[in-house]
């Protein structure tokens, strides 16, 4: 009874103690970081001893599934042919890579050009060079084809991203040495789909949620494997092969609620930081900014479909 009546109310780090979170970490950290999905495309190569000679051989096959389990300054990877994603949310935003042709060594090979994320690609979306949509005109292009043949070229730049936040759980996942590992649990995510067949892919799903009345965290994701695409060159790229049971459900837990606000959290911090770089380009250019770009109006809009996304 002493011990209670002598804890500092006014003491974060001693309440939490005395309620036994103070080794609790946070889902989202507030670094503003998360754990990365995504396909991984090629192989992974290792050394293995062969006859008493080490020699490269490939570890991990490309097209597997890989998460990135992000720490403070490094990150640890795992992969898995098949997994499950419990998605939380949803989001849209655009993105254009810059490569630095004349980059030395040691310096940034290229950058990104990326808008705010939205419940809508139907709205003009700030960008992080004081732009709208990374330069792309706004609305629906009717023609392409009219356009100057620069402004087609920047548009074929330009990606348009499906942002899902959700728990992904790995299938028999292994490390970067193709070991197998154990009990490595149900891991919050960000995956970040630019790929056009794999977006398409992943908005049916969401799609089907919206048609059957169902809220996308009601429910798993089963990514099976996925699906590979031979490129002229002889490299191929692959995209994920997904379906959903609908005949299993999850009740919205109280934990679920919390992560939730996590990944709500994360998006504003996001999309405060691109709007501070925003307002930053545009104060260092100040006169190049055109009066309709100041008075956009940023609202956004449900959508219902993947046709509704330009």
């Amino acid at each position: 009874m002493n011990e209670i009546a002598n804890i500092r109310t006014d003491s974060y780090e001693d309440l939490a103690r005395a309620m036994g979170i103070a080794t609790e970490k946070p889902a989202v950290k507030k670094s503003g970081t998360l754990n990365r999905l995504r396909i991984w495309h090629s192989p992974v190569m290792g050394q293995a001893n062969i006859n008493g000679k080490l020699t490269n051989v490939e570890v991990i096959e490309g097209g597997l599934y890989r998460l990135e389990i992000v720490e403070e300054d490094s990150s640890t990877f795992y992969y898995a042919k098949n997994l499950s994603i419990r998605p939380y949310m949803q989001r849209f935003m655009l993105r254009r890579y810059v490569a630095n042709s004349g980059a030395k060594e040691g310096e940034p090979k290229g950058s990104f050009h990326r808008t705010i994320m939205s419940d809508s690609l139907s709205v003009d979306l700030k960008d992080n060079t004081g732009k709208f949509n990374c330069g792309k005109p706004s609305g629906y292009v009717q023609d392409f084809q009219s356009l100057p043949s620069d402004m087609q070229d920047l548009i074929r730049q330009i990606k348009r991203v499906r942002v899902i936040f959700g728990v992904a759980t790995l299938d028999s996942p292994v490390n970067e040495k193709g070991e197998e590992v154990k009990d490595l649990g149900d891991i919050p995510f960000i995956w970040e789909v630019d790929n056009k067949d794999a977006f398409r892919t992943l908005g049916n799903i969401f799609s089907e949620f919206v048609r059957k009345s169902r809220l996308p965290i009601q429910h798993m994701i089963h990514l099976d494997g996925t699906k590979e695409h031979t490129l002229p060159n002889g490299s191929s790229f692959y995209t994920p092969v997904a379906k959903v049971d609908f005949s299993e459900s999850f009740d919205i837990t109280e934990e679920d609620q919390k992560l939730f606000g996590d990944f709500t959290d994360f998006v504003k911090n996001f999309n405060d930081y691109i709007c501070k770089e925003w307002d930053e380009k545009v104060q260092s250019r100040q006169g190049e900014v055109t009066e309709d770009e100041m008075k956009t109006v940023e609202g956004f809009i449900d959508i219902d479909n993947d046709e509704d996304v330009k």
